[in-house]
């Protein structure tokens, strides 16, 4: 993993501010122009070409009870402590502080290689209070039977280990087979720690979104989608088909991995992500995403918008010089060793 950007520049004050604080979008408050005309590629589609971020502070689901679009003082408030928090965890650590107590909790990275982002989601001139839009209570629909049998299946499944008492039940981003959290998706969500950073790169046949995180990457391919994968044919990030709705790329996938479960609820053959990509200034690719699946009562998505990030994507070099797991494996099979032989 690269060493994040959030180590900034020196202010007069000598603190330091974080890249990410000095890479706002403005006008924030500008609503979309419906006449606005993207870039094309020589391929004659719009461009979605180039680096683009998702981070944002927005929560994925709404509070219960809240309105859909935050005030702008609240935006202000919100926003202001997330810099704040960013700038008062990058103060050097005091030298001569006291150990932390026995058995306390010392966490894990610090402040230094987290970008969770200090922006409010902004769409069409909204702040919004979540990424779900749909239903319109911004929260994910309640599971079906079928939801719920699923659900407790994949428990059941995981039930004779422990999730990390076993190399193949540990979180896949811990493997780093996939993503911490989902953000390649689909659907593609901000994963609320770092490395929310996505290249996108595009032919006249297929479009190539790769990620930062774990150095994912997905090709869209264009055009009729007969050519489907088989039923059991299940890639990571499934099977996507695409095609272009005047200045919209429409996506749908399929075959999705029944062991990359999204928050929680694996897919199923049945499962399918709809997703649209749409140019809609100079700075900003809308992703708006429908999730269709009986394991819900109803289809269900939002709206998460790209800004342009003008820096580098780098490798993500997930397990490089990492020994914790084979450590971890070697010492649990040295324990059942010795309780197999009784000592």
């Amino acid at each position: 993993m690269h060493l994040m950007r959030l180590i900034g520049t020196v202010t007069a004050t000598g603190m330091l501010v974080p890249l990410a604080l000095q890479a706002q979008v403005t006008p924030r408050h500008q609503r979309w122009d419906p006449d606005y005309r993207p870039p094309m590629t020589e391929f004659g589609y719009p461009d979605l070409q180039g680096n683009w971020t998702n981070v944002t502070i927005t929560p994925f689901e709404r509070e219960e009870g809240r309105e859909p679009v935050y005030s702008w003082d609240e935006v202000d408030r919100l926003e202001g402590r997330a810099e704040a928090v960013i700038v008062s965890r990058a103060q050097p650590s005091e030298p001569d502080r006291d150990a932390p107590a026995a058995g306390a909790n010392v966490g894990g990275y610090n402040n230094v290689y987290i970008d969770r982002g200090t922006n409010v989601a902004i769409v069409n001139g909204e702040p919004r209070t979540s990424l779900v839009t749909n239903p319109p209570d911004g929260r994910i629909p309640s599971l079906t039977p079928v939801g719920q049998r699923r659900r407790a299946a994949r428990a059941r499944a995981r039930a004779v280990f422990g999730e990390y008492d076993h190399p193949e039940l540990r979180p896949l981003g811990e493997r780093c087979i996939v993503s911490f959290g989902t953000s390649m998706g689909p659907p593609m969500i901000p994963n609320t720690f770092y490395n929310n950073n996505y290249s996108i790169v595009q032919t006249a046949d297929a479009v190539l979104i790769l990620a930062e995180m774990v150095h994912d990457y997905r090709v869209i391919r264009l055009g009729e989608s007969s050519h489907r994968l088989p039923v059991d044919v299940t890639p990571w990030f499934g099977d996507s088909w695409g095609h272009w709705e005047g200045n919209t790329l429409v996506v749908e996938t399929t075959n999705l991995n029944p062991e990359h479960p999204f928050r929680g609820m694996p897919p199923s053959p049945e499962t399918k992500v709809h997703e649209r990509f749409t140019r809609v200034d100079d700075d900003t690719v809308l992703y708006e995403f429908t999730v269709e699946d009986p394991a819900y009562t109803q289809p269900w998505g939002g709206e998460v918008p790209f800004e342009r990030f003008d820096d580098l994507v780098y490798e993500y070099a997930c397990h490089e010089g990492n020994y914790a797991l084979m450590n971890i494996l070697s010492g649990a099979r040295y324990q059942e060793s010795r309780q197999l032989s009784g000592r």
